[in-house]
């Protein structure tokens, strides 16, 4: 205690002494995420290490039959997106959540329209549209307010996606050839 008043007490001299004290006035530092598709950043500053955006959908695990029935076709896929500046996004993709253990199966590259059309045209039909795949995959914001989701929707439907899977959700590993899934050929559902 004793210590701490010494060193107080020279700058109550010094404050004393001054007849105004100046205010300084800190510049506010760049934000450092993109505050559209990831509005819950500055509450989670570099979540898990992929400030997330967490987007829940089915239709995005390859069926074992042509059903529109195959349970798979209802399984959600959890999302876990990190938005660059370029318009880019890279979603982490769990059948199971973002628990501690659980292990991503694969990702989803997403880009702008304008990347989209720079595309090579036997490349894009590796990518589906949002707008039209966001409602037929029942895609939700889980961890957003309806309002937080009602800003982003907007920005998401113009986008273009890619599914890439390295795993099958049933494997301990990642066994065989990584595949794309053409979301777009998946069989319709309700």
């Amino acid at each position: 205690m004793k210590i701490k008043l010494l060193l107080i007490a020279p700058l109550l001299a010094l404050l004393a002494g001054c007849a105004t004290i100046e205010t300084v006035t800190v510049a506010e530092e760049p934000k450092l995420y993109n505050e559209t598709l990831n509005p819950r950043q500055k509450e989670y500053p570099n979540h898990l290490g992929f400030n997330d955006l967490h987007i829940q959908a089915i239709r995005h695990l390859k069926p074992d039959t042509h059903s529109i029935h195959d349970p798979k076709l209802q399984m959600i896929v959890h999302h876990h997106c990190k938005a660059y500046d370029d318009g880019t996004l890279i979603c982490l993709m769990f059948h199971s959540g973002m628990k501690d253990q659980d292990k991503p199966i694969g990702f989803e590259y997403i880009i702008t329209t304008a990347q989209f059309n720079a595309l090579p045209e036997e490349e894009k039909r590796y990518w589906h549209y949002h707008l039209v795949e966001v409602p037929r995959a029942h895609a939700t914001f889980p961890d957003l307010t309806s309002e937080e989701a009602a800003k982003i929707l907007p920005a998401v439907n113009e986008t273009y996606g890619k599914v890439v899977y390295f795993k099958q959700p049933e494997d301990k590993l990642p066994l065989g050839e990584p595949y794309i899934m053409i979301v777009q050929d998946m069989p319709e559902q309700d």
